[in-house]
């Protein structure tokens, strides 16, 4: 019995923290999707909570308040938190041109954005300007 759960357990961690990732990467795409359509109609991405920065920066933290010009009209309900109960980051630059969403993933902290794929759950996800330009894949540590 030892034996199997020394080899379940571990693997059972890393499902659950893959899982967090994934339902933080749907959540971040549905919210983009939001932002898009609402783009379209208004030729801008919106403001957060007095959101700024750049669309490769980290942002602002969203709040509950956050995104209600999106709602019900183009989301019903707006994701703002990431897999690990943390509030996703929005920037979007000042002429509403370009927009990041971004999770800091398990850990929680900021980390660098290099552009492509991670192998460690506490890497950030970044999705900005309708596709992911940092994501998790393969196996991860």
């Amino acid at each position: 019995i030892g034996i199997l759960a020394a080899i379940a357990i571990p693997n059972l961690l890393n499902a659950v923290q893959r899982g967090k990732q994934k339902r933080s990467m749907s959540d971040m795409r549905s919210l983009a999707t939001a932002i898009e359509a609402y783009a379209v109609d208004n030729n801008l991405y919106p403001p957060a909570a007095c959101a700024g920065g750049l669309f490769t920066s980290s942002g602002t933290a969203l709040t509950t308040g956050s995104f209600t010009r999106l709602t019900p009209t183009y989301i019903a309900q707006a994701p703002k938190q990431d897999g690990w109960g943390q509030f996703f980051l929005y920037g979007s630059d000042a002429p509403g041109n370009n927009y990041a969403i971004r999770s800091f993933g398990r850990n929680k902290v900021s980390g660098a954005t290099n552009c492509g794929t991670t192998t460690d759950f506490n890497e950030d996800i970044v999705y900005s300007n309708g596709t992911f330009i940092q994501w998790p894949e393969g196996a991860q540590h």
